[in-house]
């Protein structure tokens, strides 16, 4: 079965593709995660929120995102971001936004519907005599979200927020479709550049599962420790 195969090709090229593409792939994984907490910790508040305005505009963001594919957001704000950024600012001209940027936007967008999720599931399920404790010494909601109920809240997502982290890196590979020299884009150019499709996407294929499969170990691992610290 593998008599045909060119390993060399792999072992030409294994230093560009780690180097460049996981290199990339790792950046924008971190970027996205980190602006997606933000925000979908954000959302998690404003659908927690006694205001029904503020509730249902958090939902109707968090249902849309959701019930959209993710590779049709990348091409929305490829082209879209351009005629957004010039009407923010008054040019007559899209403006240049750039591959990595539209990404980065899309998947910080995209990924804070899903961490929105896991944050207000972490926020509910802190009890309410915490929120009253603050109260009582005398804190306001902000305060009392910022240091009493959201370390916690945290600290009990940290593993489904993790596991939402390994498939955040795993839905990255789409970027390919805008060219952008990610791990398996970089791949792609090679298996083209040479003629060994097989070989180098059985290489992409083997590397994705050997990551994600000991990264969901660890988040096992540290889920076992967080369940026994509660």
């Amino acid at each position: 079965m593998f008599g045909n195969f060119d390993f060399d090709v792999i072992s030409r090229s294994w230093v560009y593709l780690f180097q460049t593409g996981m290199i990339f792939t790792l950046k924008l994984t971190a970027l996205s995660m980190v602006g997606g907490i933000v925000l979908g910790t954000l959302l998690a508040l404003m659908r927690l929120s006694g205001s029904r305005l503020i509730s249902g505009v958090a939902s109707s963001y968090v249902n849309l995102i959701r019930s959209i594919p993710l590779v049709l957001v990348i091409f929305w704000f490829y082209f879209l971001v351009p005629y957004i950024a010039a009407w923010i600012i008054g040019a007559e001209e899209p403006v240049k936004v750039g591959a990595f940027s539209s990404a980065l936007i899309t998947f910080i967008m995209f990924e804070a519907a899903y961490y929105c999720e896991i944050m207000r599931s972490g926020i509910q399920s802190i009890p309410r005599g915490q929120v009253w404790a603050g109260q009582a010494l005398g804190m306001n909601y902000s305060q009392t979200m910022a240091f009493i109920v959201l370390p916690q809240a945290f600290r009990n997502m940290i593993p489904v927020l993790l596991t939402q982290t390994i498939v955040l890196f795993q839905d990255v590979s789409l970027v390919y479709v805008l060219s952008i020299p990610d791990f398996v884009g970089a791949a792609s150019k090679i298996a083209q550049r040479d003629g060994r499709l097989v070989e180098m996407y059985v290489f992409v294929a083997v590397v994705y599962f050997v990551l994600c499969y000991a990264l969901s170990f660890l988040v096992k691992r540290l889920q076992k420790r967080v369940a026994i610290i509660r």
